[in-house]
Order: structure tokens, then sequence, then C-alpha cells
């Protein structure tokens, strides 16, 4: 009872909501956070949310934000954009949340952009990586942070195309990620030389790939690409492990989740993408791994990964715009988050990063990784093999696809 008036209580249920604060003290900012905590990205959805809660404890033990503390809600969003939308309205019409963080589906994040540019909300897409959310569904309201399939194809496809050979397969989730990931992809064959042989496209929540890796045993390609995400992506990992087809053709896997290969290490084959790791040898690293540790002790993951990372940066930066915006109102925040940079020993990467203000997608550092065959640890599963400053890897057609709504038309909301 102590700790629900002195403001630290939480109560659970259906919708799980921190909301008590002392009496006669400032109104809290109040998030809403989108979080999967079921379906294909579940997993993810929840490492997402541990990320952007430990950006909250931390801005509420140095006293919150402007003098206020700052409380949310979050639901599970199924990794079903219908849901998604109503989640989203809920939080803005019956929750009076005015700023909303998470998602990890990209047709959820879409379906999220869409209530939350009606009401004039700022939300952080912390998690879903399809170009076309910084793209043809980019908004004004709207922040991606996390690097898109463009972003990880440009840091790897050429180098593949002239050390491994030009005829490549594309395996691909049937939805807008997936689609638009494998686009890229096939765009940046073709410019270096190369050439897509086949496209097959698997509809989401797929678990038995026989007749995909048939095909692909009967084309001999020399790479196959794949744009397979969430739980997913482990049945296939599993099944190519079992075919002995880890080896050849060569495999790169636009992006690797880490709650994803946490969940199946063993079956992890290929280059993929990601945009941080837990052993990066760079300032702050070590201190960030030991405080999220600490803030996720009984926690299914021991450490944080690219998704946790996402939720952490994405939320931390928030905090920090309102706090610079000296105000909640929403086009002030807005505009700090375009302008915002962000050194590399800040960001705990190899090259500073930068916010494009043109598509609202976070610029930042790109790795590609392999599997580790000397690992320190059992969480030392990724060997880095590279990485790519923001501009290499910007995703070029972004800007022109992407039109944002001028600061005038954006429906005013202040906390």
């Amino acid at each position: 009872m102590a700790s629900v008036i002195g403001g630290t209580g939480s109560f659970f249920g259906p919708w799980k909501e921190n909301h008590a604060w002392a009496q006669g003290a400032a109104k809290p900012i109040k998030l809403g956070l989108t979080c999967d905590a079921s379906g294909q990205y579940g997993n993810s959805g929840q490492d997402d949310f541990r990320g952007i809660k430990m950006a909250i404890d931390e801005i509420n033990a140095k006293g919150g934000v402007l003098g206020r503390q700052v409380t949310f809600i979050t639901a599970d969003t199924e990794t079903t954009p219908a849901t998604g939308s109503r989640v989203a309205e809920r939080f803005i019409t019956r929750e009076d949340c005015t700023i909303l963080i998470g998602a990890l589906h990209s047709g959820v994040a879409n379906a999220i952009t869409q209530v939350a540019s009606k009401y004039g909300v700022i939300y952080m897409n912390t998690n879903s990586s399809a170009p076309s959310e910084a793209g043809e569904n980019c908004s004004r309201v709207k922040f991606v942070w996390d690097g898109n399939g463009t972003n990880f194809s440009k840091a790897s496809v050429k180098n593949s195309v002239d050390s491994i050979g030009k005829n490549w397969m594309l395996l691909t989730n049937d939805y807008v990620w997936g689609r638009t990931t494998s686009a890229a992809t096939k765009a940046q064959v073709e410019a270096a030389g190369g050439k897509i042989v086949d496209n097959l496209l698997v509809p989401q929540n797929t678990r038995d790939f026989t007749a995909y890796l048939l095909k692909i045993q009967q084309a001999k390609p020399d790479v196959v690409a794949t744009a397979i995400g969430g739980d997913d992506i482990k049945a296939l990992r599993e099944q190519v492990a079992q075919l002995k087809l880890d080896g050849k053709p060569a495999w790169i896997n636009n992006q690797q989740d880490w709650p994803d290969v946490w969940g199946a290490p063993d079956s992890l084959f290929g280059v993929f993408g990601t945009t941080w790791y837990h052993k990066l040898p760079l300032p702050g690293v070590a201190e960030f791994v030991k405080k999220w540790q600490a803030a996720n002790k009984d926690g299914p993951i021991p450490v944080p990964g690219n998704v946790s990372y996402n939720g952490y940066m994405s939320t931390r930066e928030l905090l920090r715009a309102i706090e610079r915006a000296g105000s909640t109102n929403n086009v002030k925040i807005i505009k700090e988050l375009e302008n915002l940079k962000v050194s590399a020993t800040d960001r705990m990467q190899h090259f500073d990063a930068y916010m494009d203000p043109v598509t609202h997608q976070m610029q930042q550092t790109i790795y590609l990784a392999r599997r580790n065959a000397k690992p320190a640890d059992n969480t030392d599963l990724f060997e880095i093999i590279s990485w790519t400053e923001p501009k290499s890897a910007a995703d070029d057609a972004a800007p022109g696809k992407c039109k944002l709504t001028p600061y005038e038309q954006v429906p005013t909301v202040d906390s």
C-alpha cells in the first residue's frame, strides 16, 4: 500500500498499467506501449518492452521529465494489424496516452501509424524494419528506430554477388516487411550484376518449409536471401540444418533479431544483419549490459540484444527530446527529434547516428554477423564481421516516397 501511495505501485490485468502517483504531485506523462506478447513476434515484443521500461525507470529515478514522472500502460498487440489499431485507438481516446511506443510487425506498425496520425499523437516505431515504414508509410508523427531491409541489403549484397555468385533466390514472408525487404534486395542484386532466379513467397506462421527447401535444392542458386522473421525464421533455420543446406548455397538472412536467435542458437547459419550486439568492444556496452541485467533478473533472456536496445534507445531519446523542448507539445517534440544527432559513444555503435528529417528514420551503423565458432561464453553467439556507416547504408529511395504532413496540419497534442 505504501508503494502505491508513493507512486511506485503497478496494477496488472489484461491491461497492464503504472498509474498511481503521490497526492499533489504533477500529473505524469503517460505513454502507451504497443508491444506484442503473442503471435509471430511475441518474444521480441516482450524484449522490446524490457528495453522501453528500463529507459522509463532510469528517467524516473532521476526525477522524471520536466519535473513529472513517466507512467505507462501496455497491452498485447498480438502481431495483428487489427489488434494494433484497436489498442492504439483505446490508448489515445480512453486511456489519455499522448505518445505511443513499440511494434515489431510492420503491418501492425502501419496500422498504429494511421491511428496516431489521425490524432497527432507521436509514435515511436521501435523495431519494424520494412522499408515502407520510412517510405510510403511514413508520417510526421512517427519515428522509425530500426535499420530497414534496404539498409541491411546495401551492407551485404554487392560484396556477396562479387565474392559468392550472381544467381540468387529470395525466400520471403508474404507481408509488407518481407515483400518490401525482398524488393530492396532484388534491386541491390541486379545493380551489382546478379539476377534473381525465383522469389518464393511464404505465408506467415509457416512451420513446414520442406516444399520451399526442395525448390532451392533443385534450383541450385549461389545465394539464398531470406526475409523471414519471428517464429518462422526459427522453424526455417532448424529445417535447413536438418537437411544440411546450411553450407551450400550461401545464405543471407536480412536481419536476425536476438530473441529469435536465443530461442534456437544451434541452428544459426549464414550471414545476417543487426544493429547492435552485447559484446561490441565499444565504450559503454559492458556497463549497459550490466544495467539491463540488473533490471531484468528474472527474464527469459540473459543479455540484451538489438530489439531491447532499440526499445531503450528510442524511449531514452524521446524523453531527452521532451526535456530539450521544455514542453510536451507534440510539434515541439517532433522538431527536436527531427534534429536529433547522437554520438557513436552515446549510441554504443561504431559511427555517429542521426535522425533523417525527411523520412524520420534513425540512420545508424549497420552490422553484418555470422555464427561465432569460438564463443567466449554461452551468450556469445555472433561474430561481427563488418560494420557500415549510416550514409553508405542509407535507403536512397525512401525520401522520394515519404511525404510528411506540414506541421500546421498536425492536430495539437499536449500532455
